[in-house]
């Protein structure tokens, strides 16, 4: 499934070119990010504005790149084939905001994961000129906070973010201090996703003892975060906002708005209750395999990974005392984009030290296939 937008808004008429705008004097540029996780590529094209950014164009494909990842830890051919032609879309919709002030490609899980990465690595560069950086659980998680931020309440200091990818799911406790700046205490990331799962049970409808074992195996590793950081009284409190971001997430506010077809608008940015939460998972389960693939907000692409989503938002809801659970579509990618717009700012730190917005590294260029930068 492939999806491309163009945010032209609605005048009719012909527009100049990025590389026409640039020559006349606009020279505010545009960043880009591509983030390519187990299950899809996406790619979002923006420019900066005075409170955050615009965004010009999207672009996101399922490629299930980790696809049969759990049988050898190996990336397969059809998987790379299909990845890397997502990629040379992205590759031609780059070329067409030339010139770029900044960009960065990403890859998380599967690649992590896979022993023939670096040969993967290798393939893309050649065939598609893009630079791969593959980064750690803990520099994913910290993205998917930092792409999150617009979300935070401005009356709750602390935020606890979840990221249910394909192949991994990040957990990020934040806090913001009281002159505005932002620093993660801790993060943990489970060693599966939604593709990991329903590879390892495979079927149409996932048993319950399938499901099961996904929520008490979740709940052991949380219980040794919740060692760590003791933050079941804060949460109870509501003293901690939970975010979550990832597809499962975004179909969640979607069937609870009983939306007829996805609508980013409607969804980023809302709260659901505990309670309501836990009667879309059972409205979800009771779909039944068929009911999910004809639900356009799911669909076939999306009807077994919803339900190994759903295993693990309701392992987090049934461990903590989540009242209400703020809905994110929005995640790594944008964190990219406030990355790279404002990384001469030092307004946000790790605990250590190190800056949450990245600053350096392989930002901002890709080269032709002869190599050349």
């Amino acid at each position: 499934m492939l999806f491309r937008r163009k945010n032209n808004g609605k005048n009719p008429e012909k527009k100049e070119t990025p590389k026409q705008k640039y020559e006349n004097g606009d020279k505010e540029g545009y960043y880009a990010a591509i983030d390519l996780g187990t299950n899809s590529c996406r790619l979002v094209v923006a420019q900066p504005t005075p409170s955050s950014f615009h965004v010009i164009e999207t672009f996101s494909k399922i490629t299930r790149l980790g696809e049969g990842i759990i049988n050898g830890n190996t990336l397969s051919k059809p998987a790379i084939r299909r990845t890397i032609s997502a990629l040379k879309v992205c590759r031609a919709i780059l070329e067409e905001y030339q010139p770029m002030t900044r960009m960065r490609f990403v890859a998380t899980a599967a690649c992590r994961r896979a022993v023939n990465c670096s040969d993967f690595e290798k393939m893309v560069k050649r065939d598609t000129g893009l630079n791969m950086e593959v980064i750690s659980s803990k520099e994913e998680a910290r993205l998917a906070v930092v792409g999150c931020m617009p979300l935070l309440s401005r009356t709750i200091k602390r935020a606890l973010v979840f990221d249910i990818g394909g192949g991994s799911t990040e957990i990020s406790l934040a806090r913001i201090t009281d002159t505005g700046k932002t620093f993660i205490e801790g993060f943990v990331s489970l060693p599966y996703g939604v593709v990991t799962i329903s590879e390892a049970f495979p079927g149409k409808e996932m048993t319950n003892l399938a499901y099961d074992t996904i929520v008490e195996r979740t709940h052991k590793i949380l219980q040794e975060f919740e060692d760590k950081y003791q933050i079941t009284e804060a949460i109870a409190n509501q003293e901690i906002q939970i975010i979550g971001t990832s597809g499962t997430v975004t179909v969640l506010g979607a069937v609870h708005l009983n939306l007829p077809r996805y609508n980013r608008a409607a969804v980023d940015g809302i709260s659901i209750s505990g309670t309501d939460v836990e009667k879309v998972i059972t409205r979800i389960k009771n779909m039944g395999h068929i009911g999910r693939c004809k639900y356009s907000c799911i669909g076939k692409s999306k009807a077994d990974l919803t339900i190994s989503g759903c295993a693990i938002v309701e392992a987090l809801c049934s461990f903590w005392p989540i009242s209400e659970l703020t809905i994110a579509d929005r995640g790594i990618r944008e964190g990219i984009l406030l990355d790279m717009m404002h990384h001469q700012k030092n307004n946000y730190f790790h605990p250590q030290g190190k800056r949450l917005y990245h600053k350096g590294g392989r930002h901002g260029k890709f080269s032709h296939k002869s190599g050349s930068n």
